[in-house]
């Protein structure tokens, strides 16, 4: 179940509010302003940096730290609002997108408000969509105290891994729907977790490029979870053919 998309932003910013639009502004800035400005940035650059594999480990350690403090876990809000009121506060931070309960789907791109949330302490969050957010193995004790939680879309999620799927058993009571497609750090024995969520009725598999045989995993899947529809693979991807089966495939379907 995935949200709807709006092209309204959480925040509007006000560039075009005032005298001068963002377009504007490159007129007030001479081209010898933006010379200095490159300038004292590669000084900094040189000054600060030895070589190539100092900047690059610089860069990393940023990054890092930039998605431990997105994956953060909102206590204080949890303890003062509840566990949907600071689960929502999460994905919503993260660019996602929540669905309380008898509610109409909340996205950061349409606004939403605090008063708006205290409305909403004792309503259980039914569906998060967080696809292409960068939820982490940390980020996830946000989403785990969200019991009634009945579908969850991880799409794209460039972080979530085999350790994530790990934890997901704790929503084994509430999850029926759920969806890993395109998530680039996802393996066999990840998906080997899932066997504990048995109330599953949909599961997307599809574009997992660390899964080696799609089409043999999605057979074992289909297994594990027999009341559970799996998409994202035809079983024979991946499958290697018997010499006289690629021959037969092989061969022109037009006769001469």
């Amino acid at each position: 179940m995935s949200a709807p998309r709006a092209c309204v932003h959480l925040v509007a910013p006000l560039w075009n509010g005032g005298t001068r639009g963002i377009h504007g502004m490159s007129s007030a800035v001479a081209p010898e302003g933006n010379q200095r400005k490159w300038g004292k940035l590669l000084q900094f650059l040189a000054d600060r940096f030895y070589d190539v594999e100092i900047l690059r480990e610089y860069l990393f350690r940023k990054q890092v730290s930039k998605i431990h403090q997105q994956n953060r876990s909102f206590t204080y809000i949890k303890e003062r609002y509840g566990p949907y009121v600071a689960g929502a506060y999460f994905i919503l931070k993260q660019g996602g997108a929540v669905k309380f309960q008898g509610k109409e789907w909340m996205q950061s791109r349409s606004g939403y408000s605090s008063l708006k949330f205290l409305n909403f302490q004792a309503i259980p969050v039914e569906a998060v969509d967080a696809s292409d957010c960068a939820i982490n193995y940390e980020g996830l004790d946000n989403l785990l105290a969200l019991k009634e939680l009945q579908s969850l879309s991880l799409q794209r999620c460039p972080h979530v891994d085999d350790w994530c799927l790990s934890r997901l058993y704790q929503l084994a009571d509430s999850l029926q729907e759920l969806s890993l497609a395109g998530c680039p750090q996802i393996s066999e024995r990840g998906l080997a977790c899932l066997h504990h969520l048995q109330n599953l009725r949909r599961l997307d598999i599809s574009d997992l490029p660390a899964v080696s045989n799609p089409g043999l995993i999605r057979i074992l899947v289909e297994e594990m979870l027999p009341n559970c529809e799996v998409l994202g693979a035809e079983w024979t991807e991946g499958l290697k053919l018997r010499p006289e089966e690629q021959s037969r495939d092989t061969a022109s379907p037009i006769p001469a």
